[in-house]
């Protein structure tokens, strides 16, 4: 092995370190921004079954018919509102929303 493979073998690893804390973050935050700011109406599992999201109906966000929604579609929803779910544009950075997609994914059933 000489020194340019290794220094590459080098970047690489760090990349994906570096990819692995990012991505923790993000899934930290958007579970924070999820027990703020949505799990009063989806609930902390995001099932929906607290008083409010029976009331509203909402989805069982962890579901396959929501979680075969792609990214942008989840991320358009947050953003513009649906139904009787207000929007989050302006509430919540661009940054928030992609964490909360993010969160929302890791709800799905297994």
């Amino acid at each position: 092995m000489n020194f340019f493979t290794f220094r590459i073998e080098q970047m690489i690893f760090l990349a994906l370190a570096i990819m692995f804390v990012v991505g923790a973050s993000v899934r930290a935050d958007g579970a924070g921004d999820f027990k703020a700011k949505c799990a009063m109406c989806h609930g902390a599992d995001g099932s929906g079954s607290t008083a409010t999201g029976k009331a509203l109906k909402v989805r069982d966000l962890g579901s396959a018919d929501v979680q075969s929604q792609t990214d942008a579609q989840l991320t358009e929803i947050i953003t513009s509102g649906k139904d009787k779910m207000p929007a989050y544009k302006g509430k919540f950075t661009d940054d928030q929303i992609r964490g909360l997609v993010v969160y929302i994914r890791s709800l799905a059933k297994k």
